[in-house]
């Protein structure tokens, strides 16, 4: 038997050419406005605050930053992206209270640096929501300035109760805009959430299908096998699509509630099967929300794969790539 010295080896060897012939990578989510930005205190506050703590916790750092700051961390990323042969990638930009239009600033700034090696989508994030006055204004304002509708229900859930009119307003922007809508959904890994479901359910209501993507998902598995079959259905039926970032939930704490076998993370391996498009993010980079992650595109299909157990070598270049694209609106 003869031993072929070119032959692959491992599956990084296999994959990545299919990868690159397929259009290179796609960062579907991610935060680069924050990326690179660890420090004593911010690893203290990681420590020590819930997520939801973190969504004000992080005022003073917004508040403090310049535009040039904001400028050095996109470039930063985009570099990072690019020297992974990365050709396309969105990010969130605060645009809020605290962060002003400071940091979409910057960012279309880097954009038009980079514009020749790396497209980049952005979409505005809502840590404050869309209820109250003041972030409602700035929503607005940002809405205007970014390419993607971006939003957090959850926020206006807990600070108001409101999240169904949350739902409305971003979907309702981004029809009248005509833009796509990313949507932070069911992110807290517990049974009690049901926030992919509505999501699914407002992209029919306000016609949106096929422009509606869910981001993390991670709630979907603390959920009986039959729930489960129900929202891919609906899912389907909606065009809502997925994207999933893997190290940015794989460090979900453990509680008591007793429920299905799941790990914490979006069930690839149930959506892909389901018709149910699904893409891959980096989502936060050497933050206070994931210091933990380097932003490799690598490693977070990596971990998709080895974490739902899914080794369809096909799709998994689907969900690096093409889907990607789609879940940008890239033609």
């Amino acid at each position: 038997m003869s031993f072929d010295e070119n032959a692959p080896r491992t599956v990084r060897e296999m994959i990545e050419p299919a990868i690159k012939k397929a259009g290179g990578w796609v960062n579907t989510h991610a935060h680069a406005d924050r990326a690179f930005t660890l420090s004593p205190e911010i690893l203290e506050m990681r420590r020590t605050h819930s997520l939801q703590q973190k969504w004000d916790a992080l005022d003073r750092l917004k508040s403090e930053s310049t535009e040039e700051d904001f400028y050095r961390r996109f470039s930063m990323f985009f570099e990072l992206m690019i020297e992974q042969g990365c050709t396309a990638c969105a990010t969130f930009v605060d645009i809020d209270p605290q962060t002003e239009d400071r940091a979409i600033k910057a960012g279309l700034r880097a954009r038009e640096h980079y514009a020749d090696q790396i497209t980049v989508k952005f979409a505005n994030q809502t840590l404050k929501g869309v209820i109250d006055p003041e972030a409602r204004k700035w929503f607005d304002i940002g809405a205007e300035m970014v390419d993607i509708i971006g939003g957090l229900p959850k926020r206006d859930e807990r600070d108001f109760g409101r999240a169904a009119e949350a739902f409305d307003i971003l979907l309702g922007t981004a029809k009248e805009q005509n833009k796509m809508v990313h949507v932070h959904v069911d992110q807290f890994n517990l049974s009690s959430e049901y926030e992919t479901e509505m999501l699914a359910h407002k992209a029919i209501e306000h016609d949106m299908r096929g422009r509606v993507v869910a981001i993390h998902g991670i709630s979907i598995g603390a959920h009986s096998r039959m729930y489960r079959q129900r929202l891919y259905t609906l899912l389907k039926e909606a065009g809502v699509m997925m994207v999933c970032c893997p190290t940015a939930w794989i460090d979900t704490a453990r509680t008591e509630m007793i429920g299905p076998m799941h790990n914490s993370m979006t069930p690839v391996d149930e959506l892909v099967p389901a018709g149910v498009t699904v893409a891959l993010g980096t989502d936060n980079v050497c933050d206070a929300m994931v210091p933990w992650s380097a932003g490799d595109m690598w490693h977070e299909l990596q971990l998709l794969a080895t974490g739902c157990r899914f080794d369809d070598f096909e799709q998994l270049v689907n969900i690096a790539t093409v889907n990607g694209r789609k879940v940008l609106g890239i033609e």
